[in-house]
């Protein structure tokens, strides 16, 4: 893609939500005759034997006429997740993800559900997370 198609891609509203050694981005974006469309980017963090580390990435682009049938299949897979192993499964953290927290003070957590500004957003890298 070139420049000018990436400039042609603004970016409208976005959100991070971070949650343990996953982050997923959150982005709505116009096209180039203005309509939208959203990305829902999932990065991980892996690492490797000599203590530095790397991300896989993957990218999903929803466009608004998937919206009702993406929303459909989501809250039914997510529903038959529920009644098979309780509404507990919502609440259950993996520990491998979280051994940070366990030592971190209450101001080195991490914030979930933060909403970031466009431009802030534009900003950061996958390699600054």
């Amino acid at each position: 893609m070139s420049e000018r198609d990436l400039s042609d891609q603004e970016e409208i509203h976005s959100k991070v939500l971070r949650a343990g050694r996953r982050t997923y981005f959150f982005d709505v974006r116009s096209t180039k005759a203005g309509d939208y469309y959203l990305t829902i980017t999932e990065s991980k963090k892996f690492t490797h034997d000599d203590g530095s580390f790397h991300y896989k990435k993957h990218k999903i682009y929803l466009y608004k006429e998937d919206f009702d049938a993406f929303k459909e299949n989501v809250e039914e897979m997510m529903d038959f997740i529920i009644n098979e192993k309780g509404s507990e499964v919502i609440s259950e953290r993996h520990q491998k993800d979280f051994k940070k927290e366990e030592v971190a003070t209450e101001a080195e957590l991490p914030v979930e559900n933060t909403t970031t500004s466009t431009s802030s957003f534009t900003d950061v890298s996958f390699e600054d997370i």
